[in-house]
């Protein structure tokens, strides 16, 4: 593997332009207006494996959209390295907050990425560094230096709640067997400092919806008489954290895993500048929890959020009207130890029992997942951090994210082995939001550290 930087640098130009094709295509998994082109990246991604040296790729359909699945088993003796990854993206909306098309991909220089990076929808999360693990692969195999087994799964639901990979993985554990499963959908500190991510919140999603009188009311006549459900949804939503951020959901914190104060300073030896966090997000203060900083609060707390906020009339002008309805969605990031199901359970019970008389309420649930800790004494931590400070020169410091993937406790349920989280987005890259991007940097570094992963997993497993 001494020659993967000269194979980047001579490859550098179609290794960006393949990554480009790829985004062009809207496999937006949420809306049904592209359910072709999800389908149609499937068929990118299958083609793109077997192109890179898989000797096995096939589509896997589902009640949803496909997983593809591809392999390359050089000998069975040796370990298996199971790289997960999604080929579906978040809608682009606002559309009009982007400086480019979200589809039509562009490389700018930026303050953060002074070699360029590529913006548009699905950069970062998660075709470009999904695609980054096809282009490691196919070094590998041009090289010859694969040193193990290697297992794609490639899903296109992540971004909807991966609603049939447990149904999958289930049904297909054999096929997945491995020592070790590879995902890159995750972050690091800095281009300077490489960091691994060991935890992952968990996630419950749901809906509400209250209703008030049978029909849309004139605020002259029945307003002060009948209750508004906008104005009562927002009064119980602001009910639902108190005057210390903390949620009010009875139960809500039972399981809640409190971490050491020896744990807590190893977190807070990772480089945070508090001024340059809002700057970044031009915030005159922080906000959240008491009692927490602002990396606890993202990482090893739960939240609440409201996510969207709808009914009544928007339009241009006015329109003197109670609406019938109003709509919340709610999202609850939950830590180690907290069930999903049992949370979202709890805040059915409560958000229902709070509504006052006058209006009904539903909640549905949408999708969710358990939270994720990886040890960092693992033989796949130790590799990752070998071949992160190879590449940078300097030793990954582990964090823990504030965000979910949810099939990674799924994962070591049912597949008995450990999740390595090798990411290489940044903060500042924007995903879910317009102008989501991913640094050039970041693409080919993780290009050149990924094989470095495979080599040192082999030699610490003999």
């Amino acid at each position: 593997m001494d020659n993967i930087k000269i194979y980047i640098q001579e490859n550098k130009d179609r290794i960006i332009n393949e990554l480009i094709e790829l985004l062009k295509i809207p496999s937006v998994s949420a809306d049904p207006v592209y359910s072709q082109d999800v389908i149609d990246t499937s068929e990118h991604i299958k083609e793109s494996l077997e192109k890179a040296g898989c000797d096995f790729v096939e589509i896997c359909e589902t009640e949803g959209y496909p997983i593809v699945y591809g392999e390359k088993i050089i000998d069975p003796k040796l370990p298996t390295i199971l790289v997960y990854g999604h080929y579906d993206v978040q809608p682009a909306d606002p559309i009009e907050l982007w400086t480019s098309p979200p589809f039509e991909p562009e490389i700018k220089i930026t303050d953060t990425h002074p070699e360029g990076a590529i913006f548009a929808r699905g950069a970062c999360d998660d075709k470009g560094q999904m695609y980054m693990h096809v282009k490691a692969f196919e070094y590998m195999i041009k090289n010859d230096c694969l040193p193990c087994n290697v297992k794609f799964m490639i899903e296109g639901e992540e971004e909807v709640g991966s609603v049939n990979l447990k149904t999958f993985v289930e049904n297909n554990t054999k096929k997945l067997q491995n020592d070790v499963i590879l995902i890159s959908d995750t972050g690091m500190i800095s281009n300077q400092q490489p960091s691994i991510t060991t935890g992952l919140r968990g996630l419950s999603y749901v809906e509400v919806e209250v209703t008030g009188p049978n029909r849309d009311l004139h605020s002259g006549l029945y307003g002060g008489a009948v209750a508004n459900p906008i104005n009562i949804l927002a009064k119980m939503i602001a009910s639902l954290h108190d005057e210390n951020n903390h949620i009010t959901i009875p139960g809500f914190y039972d399981k809640v895993q409190e971490l050491s104060t020896e744990e807590r300073a190893e977190m807070a030896k990772a480089p945070f500048d508090i001024e340059k966090y809002k700057k970044a997000l031009d915030l005159n203060d922080v906000y959240g929890e008491a009692g927490y900083t602002t990396n606890e609060r993202n990482s090893i707390r739960p939240t609440l959020d409201v996510n969207g906020i709808w009914g009544g009339y928007i339009g241009e002008g006015a329109k003197t009207v109670i609406a019938s309805k109003a709509f919340a969605k709610i999202s609850m990031r939950l830590v180690p130890n907290q069930d999903w199901e049992e949370i979202t359970e709890l805040f059915s019970k409560h958000f229902t029992a709070i509504a006052p008389a006058g209006v009904t309420v539903k909640v549905k649930p949408h999708h969710g997942g358990q939270g994720y800790v990886t040890p960092i004494d693992s033989i796949g931590y130790k590799a990752a951090n070998m071949a992160y400070t190879e590449t940078f020169g300097i030793p990954a410091i582990p964090v823990r994210s504030g965000g979910s993937i949810p099939i990674v406790a799924l994962f070591e349920k049912e597949l008995k082995s450990k999740t390595i989280l090798m990411g290489f987005g940044l903060d500042s890259d924007s995903i879910h939001s317009p102008n989501e991007h991913f640094g050039i940097f970041n693409y080919l570094k993780g290009i050149e550290t990924i094989p470095l992963f495979y080599k040192y997993f082999v030699e610490l497993s003999r």
